[in-house]
């Protein structure tokens, strides 16, 4: 992850092609260690292929991965608007399973207690 982060942190800076010698002069900065093996590896699957295409394929890849919650969460690249123009469903589906919850029995109501 340090290796891509370095990666990044370059093409952000407006270097579209960095070497080797960047990403390790980049996470040299930090005092982390550059694994040569890691930086070949990237440089290689990165050559020649645009960073905001990678990072779309990435994101589209995830979408499929399951999170574990029961809570959608959307995400916007675009304007705040459309952000909030998503939340405003589950805001509403979260107050519709509010009011479904059930009121619980008391011990009272039972004739007896756990502790008698």
């Amino acid at each position: 992850m340090k290796v891509i982060a370095a990666y990044l942190l370059a093409v952000l800076g407006g270097n579209l092609q960095p070497s080797a010698d960047d990403l390790k002069t980049i996470l040299g900065s930090v005092g982390a260690e550059a694994e040569d093996d890691r930086i070949k590896l990237l440089l290689t699957e990165v050559k020649g292929k645009d960073i905001t295409e990678l990072i779309a394929s990435g994101r589209e890849k995830l979408a499929s991965v399951p999170s574990g919650g029961g809570v959608a969460v959307a995400v916007s690249a675009g304007s705040g608007a459309g952000a909030g123009a998503a939340a405003a469903p589950a805001a509403a589906e979260s107050k519709k399973e509010e009011k479904v919850e059930e009121k619980e029995e008391s011990d009272e109501d039972m004739g007896f207690s756990l502790f008698d």
